[in-house]
């Protein structure tokens, strides 16, 4: 009961400050001074700046564009720390020398009202560096409280609702996406020195294409046509390759309406490239050139830490094929294994049980062996190759053995970052798989390929030898900045309405 009644009185003094800052406005706004009328403000420093370089600074007169986060009123001279983009800087407000409206004025600003101050460079008696001010002015008026100054905003969930409230009390936060901006354009970089070319391809497509995964469905009205948000680049990448373009990335967004959890968004970032005359191996190093390369030129090292681990990213990352990792870490030898049978009970005896929907063959048996007993035991950096055919339509299948195709996949702390095949160009065997998917998805799979004309018809003028391979920049950057929920690293995740 008392708790009931401590969140109503909370309400009520929130309310009341709400009241008293829209009244101020009001005053404001009568006495010809509204702030939202102003409509720019020259800085010309910033706190962090200021901070690191003082001796270049002291003395020396400022601008300086901030929030006021805390405030000491002392009568004729009251102190203030103001954090702009870069950090918290405080400020010597004194009423001699801003003047008496102006400093009367200061003294009726709230926490969270965004000033402009001009003032010179100087340090107090306790060695803080600061800024005397010389002016300060109201530039946006804060109308809502910001949380509580000492219990800030701990609340995850309000948190990722909230972004803007959380880059605010929790500056920190912003370091997140500072290091993955910085991570694609490292990306952007490392592909561009390389010859690629960045293209933009669809996000509404006729066909849902180039990865198992629900789709989102929309409806165009002018066409009175359904069509789906894209769930991969890669059919639209590999038709430019047919029409010439050698070497193509595209970094973008991509929607599956599926499931949620610390790893998966219904829309996320992914960068997929493909590069002709080349295969999967040549992927392998570019992925791993991608990835430790970021974080030796954002962090300085590639020891890192994520999920309670402690990964080691200097190149020469580990090289695994499917049925080797699974003879490793679950004790049978699908190498040794020629019958459908055969291998099916062999997965059973160890507990594995086959998808309701998937074929009882030799391949789906490994890759389900390796999805419930491997994937979850690799954590340094590890390249898992030569996937089943059953689980890759659009690759190429080994030369050395019809039941596997050319293909890998990344796994960091059992997270997969990347995935990449020697890219499948026969069109009449890439017929053969679409048509393996309908079948798919007549039984109920509604994450099976739907079948792609007009991609068969690209692959009948000629496609190139291909490698290819998309890379979860999400998880990655989940990997440089130690996060342990895929909520970290997008400003605005998806989340169910309060309401």
């Amino acid at each position: 009961m008392s708790e009931n009644n401590n969140n109503v009185n909370a309400e009520v003094n929130v309310n009341e400050l709400i009241k008293v800052r829209r009244d101020k406005l009001s005053l404001l706004k009568e006495a010809g001074n509204d702030p939202f009328v102003i409509t720019k403000f020259d800085f010309d420093a910033k706190a962090l700046d200021i901070k690191e370089n003082f001796e270049e600074y002291e003395g020396k007169t400022v601008k300086i564009a901030g929030r006021i986060m805390s405030r000491r009123i002392m009568g004729k001279a009251s102190f203030c720390n103001i954090q702009d983009t870069s950090a918290n800087i405080q400020s010597y407000v004194r009423r001699d020398d801003v003047g008496e409206e102006p400093y009367a004025a200061f003294k009726k600003m709230d926490i969270g009202d965004i000033v402009g101050l001009e003032g010179f460079v100087f340090k107090t008696q306790t060695g803080e560096i600061s800024i005397h001010a010389q002016s300060i002015k109201l530039l946006s008026k804060s109308l809502l409280p910001l949380p509580e100054k000492f219990h800030g905003l701990k609340d995850t969930d309000l948190r990722y609702r909230q972004r803007y409230v959380d880059l605010i009390v929790n500056p920190e936060v912003k370091r997140n996406f500072v290091i993955r901006s910085k991570f694609i354009k490292f990306m952007r970089e490392y592909l561009d020195n390389m010859g690629y070319i960045e293209v933009e391809t669809p996000v509404l497509n006729t066909i849902a294409g180039g990865a198992s995964a629900r789709p989102f469905i929309t409806h165009h009205n002018t066409l009175d046509l359904d069509m789906y948000m894209r769930i991969a680049t890669e059919l639209p990448l590999k038709r430019l390759i047919v029409g010439g373009m050698d070497r193509v990335y595209e970094i973008g967004r991509i929607f599956r309406n599926e499931g949620m959890d610390p790893k998966h968004n219904p829309e996320f970032t992914s960068i997929e490239l493909y590069q002709a005359y080349a295969d999967f191996h040549d992927m392998m190093d570019i992925a791993e050139g991608i990835i430790s390369g970021a974080a030796k030129e954002i962090l300085g090292t590639y020891q890192l830490e994520w999920m309670g681990e402690k990964i080691d990213l200097t190149p020469g990352w580990r090289r695994l094929t499917m049925v080797d990792a699974v003879k490793e870490y679950v004790g049978i030898d699908f190498g040794a294994i020629s019958d459908d049978a055969e291998a099916v009970a062999a997965a059973k005896a160890v507990g594995v049980e086959l998808s309701p929907t998937a074929d009882k063959t030799w391949g789906n048996a490994l890759y389900a062996c390796f999805d419930q007993r491997v994937e979850e035991k690799l954590i340094q950096p590890t390249f898992i190759t030569m996937y089943p055919v059953e689980v890759s339509p659009l690759t190429k299948a080994s030369p050395l053995d019809p039941r596997v195709t050319e293909r890998f996949e990344l796994f960091v702390c059992h997270s997969e970052l990347a995935n990449a095949y020697s890219e499948l160009n026969d069109p009449d065997v890439q017929r053969e798989r679409f048509e393996k998917q309908l079948e798919l998805r007549d039984r109920g799979d509604d994450e099976a390929e739907m079948l792609d004309e007009d991609f068969l018809t690209a692959l009948q003028y000629g496609m190139p030898p291909t490698g290819g391979m998309g890379i979860g920049v999400d998880r990655t950057v989940m990997l440089l900045t130690n996060s342990d929920t895929i909520r970290e690293v997008i400003l605005f995740p998806t989340m169910k309405p309060l309401d």
